[in-house]
């Protein structure tokens, strides 16, 4: 039978010090200086006839932060400002439209409610295209997908690429991702073939994560691989013993997440294009070494896990 464990970080949040660290060809404090490009009147032009943003003039997104912790979001040295790789994408595509920025950092749980209720305008949050998801939001791609297992220096794991290598494993996972999805399912694959049970860990911040791996309390991690490829990097605590496609079997990417049917998703995809076009996309991919995974064209609602 699957179980689940909540494991609590010591303290709530990284210390400021822990959080502006930074992995080998990352310079955070450099970083904090904003990547900006210009308006793009095709993107502009886009924009629904009437459309009511959250604030005028403004696009209000939704970001992860110190439970995804870098690159995709953290504070700045003022202990305030949002940095990270998600922040950057959002103010590509805000500058693009010609508007100004917001950035909400917020959990995991509440930015679907968010943008389905007109509370954000978007999401940014490292969020994967899947069929489910299609039916309640618009998608425009900015990121491909993979994901990836990270163990302990020292453990005597040396692979994780399919389900019978998870059989009977604690694997530290977030609720409500495809990367729980792929978990679960190839959970089923296994005790259907009568192998152990999967023990999935949750766990509430990356120092929770940290603490679990390092102390035996659960085998390995699973998650976005720039995230693990970042932590073992800055660490040397961690290494990959498997990646997977995020839309596992297929392959999957990271979009722009918008309510359904509202219109906005050209603008955003035209936005996302026109700064892919002019090369400051992929600066801000370099800077949080997510290069491996740019994409060449921003795409609408492509198909995704469960497709």
């Amino acid at each position: 039978m699957i179980y689940s464990r909540k494991i609590t970080a010591v303290a709530a949040l990284l210390s400021l010090s822990a959080a502006v660290q930074a992995a080998p060809g990352v310079d955070i404090v450099a970083n904090e200086t904003p990547v900006h490009t210009v308006p793009n009147p095709q993107a502009i032009a886009k924009i629904p006839a009437g459309f009511k943003f959250v604030e005028p003039g403004t696009l209000t997104v939704a970001v992860s932060l110190l439970g995804s912790g870098p690159p995709f979001g953290l504070y700045a040295r003022d202990n305030k400002t949002v940095i990270g790789s998600e922040s950057d994408i959002a103010r590509l595509v805000a500058d693009g439209l010609g508007l100004k920025l917001k950035l909400v950092a917020t959990s995991w749980e509440d930015w679907p409610l968010g943008v389905t209720s007109g509370k954000y305008d978007a999401a940014i949050y490292n969020i994967t295209v899947t069929n489910e998801r299609k039916t309640k939001f618009d998608f425009a791609t900015y990121r491909q997908d993979t994901l990836g297992f990270y163990v302990k220096t020292t453990s005597k794991i040396t692979e994780i690429k399919s389900a019978p290598d998870i059989a009977g494993k604690k694997i530290i996972v977030d609720s409500g991702t495809n990367q729980e999805a792929v978990l679960l399912a190839w959970d089923k694959e296994n005790q259907a073939k009568g192998l152990p049970a999967l023990q999935p860990v949750y766990v509430t911040d990356k120092a929770a994560s940290t603490l679990a791996i390092q102390s035996g309390r659960a085998d390995a991690t699973f998650g976005p691989n720039v995230s693990g490829a970042y932590q073992a990097k800055l660490t040397g605590k961690t290494r990959l013993v498997g990646i997977v496609p995020g839309g596992w079997p297929k392959t999957a990417n990271i979009a722009v997440t918008l309510k359904k049917g509202n219109g906005l998703v050209d603008a955003v995809q035209a936005s996302l294009n026109s700064a892919i076009a002019n090369g400051s996309y992929l600066k801000v991919l370099d800077r949080w070494a997510e290069s491996d995974e740019k994409i060449d064209r921003s795409e609408i609602n492509p198909p995704g896990l469960g497709d």
